[in-house]
C-alpha cells in the first residue's frame, strides 16, 4: 500500500511530524534507526515540563503514544537510498525492502564528528559538550574549557563565560583579530595557545587537557564545536539544494519545511543552523503541516 507519506528519522521533528499527520488520519510510515544525536546525553534540559528527563526516553513515551493512532507504522532500521518524484516516491529500508509514498520527510539529523584527540569522543554528552544552554547550568561554576576547532570558537568561548572560568585552548587555530581578542579580555576569557595532545582524567572528578607543550589544565567540563555532516545520502540522491551556514551544511528548506525538490521536506537538525529538542520538535510541526497541505491541495500530475 503506498504511504501518504514517509518520514525517514524517528527523533523528535520525525516524531512531531508524524503526529500531525495522524491526526489528520493520514498513513505515514517512520522509518526509525534508534540513534537519535542526544542519545549520549544522559539528560535533557530546558525542555518545557521534561527538564531532566532522558532524552531516549522522551523519544519511547512519543513512539507508545503515536503507536496509538492506526495509520501509524513503525520500521526499525536503516534508510539507505530514496527516489523517485513527488506522488511516487520510493525508500530501500536495510531488511525491509522498499516502502512507497506520496510524499517523503527527510529527518535523520546531523552526526557531529569530533577532532581526532585521544579522549575526546568517549566523554562526548557526558563532559565533552557542544551547547552550555543545553549543560551549563549542571557545571555549576569553576574552570570550563573551549576547544577551538574553526573561527567561531572564539565566539562560543565568549558566550561559555557567562558558566563558568573560561579557558580557549587555540588548538593550531590562527589567533583571532583585534576586535575578539578584545572581546575575550571583557568576558574573561584567558587564551592558551598550543596543540592540545590529549583528554584524560584530572584530579577531584575533572578532566586533564594535555598540551603537546607538555602544559596541563584541569576543567569541570571541555566545550567543542563538533564538525556537522547531514546523515544519509539522500539530501544528494534526491537533489535537495543545500545551504551553507556556520555549523555546517543543512538542507534549504522554506517556512513549511519544504526542500528545492518537489514532494521532499526536510525537518530538525538537517535542515536548521542550531537546534535543541524544542526547535526540532517545532520544526517536525512545520513540516507535518507542510505535508498535510501539500497532500490537500497539490493536483496529481
Amino acid at each position: 500500500m503506498q504511504q501518504d507519506a514517509i518520514i525517514i528519522g524517528g527523533g523528535f521533528a520525525g516524531l512531531s511530524a508524524a503526529y500531525i499527520l495522524a491526526r489528520a488520519r493520514r498513513h505515514v510510515t517512520i522509518i526509525d534507526s534508534r540513534t537519535p544525536r542526544n542519545r549520549f546525553a544522559s539528560h535533557s534540559h530546558g525542555v518545557l515540563a521534561l527538564d531532566g528527563k532522558s532524552g531516549l526516553d522522551i523519544l519511547s513515551d512519543a513512539r507508545k503514544q503515536l503507536a496509538a493512532y492506526p495509520t501509524v507504522t513503525f520500521v526499525e532500521g536503516e534508510a539507505h537510498a530514496a527516489e523517485g518524484e513527488i506522488d511516487d516516491f520510493h525508500v530501500s529500508v536495510n531488511g525491509h525492502g522498499t516502502i512507497a509514498a506520496r510524499r517523503l520527510l527527510l529527518a535523520s539529523g546531523i552526526e557531529d564528528r569530533l577532532p581526532d584527540i585521544p579522549g575526546l569522543a568517549e566523554r562526548w554528552g557526558k563532559t565533552v559538550l557542544h551547547c552550555p544552554y543545553c549543560h551549563g547550568y549542571e557545571i555549576g561554576g569553576g574552570p570550563i574549557g573551549v576547544l577551538a576547532t574553526h573561527p567561531m570558537s572564539a565566539h562560543q568561548a565568549t558566550v561559555v563565560a557567562d558558566w563558568g572560568d573560561v579557558t580557549l585552548f587555540t588548538n593550531g587555530m590562527p589567533e583571532p583579530d583585534e576586535a575578539t581578542l578584545a572581546l575575550l579580555e571583557r568576558r574573561n576569557v584567558t587564551l592558551q595557545p598550543g596543540a592540545v595532545l590529549v583528554i584524560e582524567a584530572g584530579t577531584c572528578d575533572r578532566q586533564r587537557v594535555r598540551l603537546e607543550n607538555g602544559r596541563t589544565f584541569d576543567v569541570k567540563a571541555l566545550f567543542v564545536a563538533a564538525d556537522l555532516h547531514i546523515r544519509g545520502p539522500f539530501a544528494e540522491a534526491l537533489g535537495c539544494r543545500l545551504e551553507e551556514t556556520p555549523a555546517g551544511k543543512i538542507i534549504a528548506t522554506d517556512a513549511f519545511k519544504a526542500t528545492s525538490v518537489a514532494g521532499v521536506y526536510a525537518a530538525g537538525d538537517i535542515a536548521r543552523a542550531f537546534g535543541n529538542i524544542t526547535l526540532s520538535s517545532a520544526d517536525g510541526v512545520m513540516a507535518g503541516l507542510g505535508v498535510h497541505q501539500s497532500l490537500m491541495f497539490t493536483a496529481h500530475p
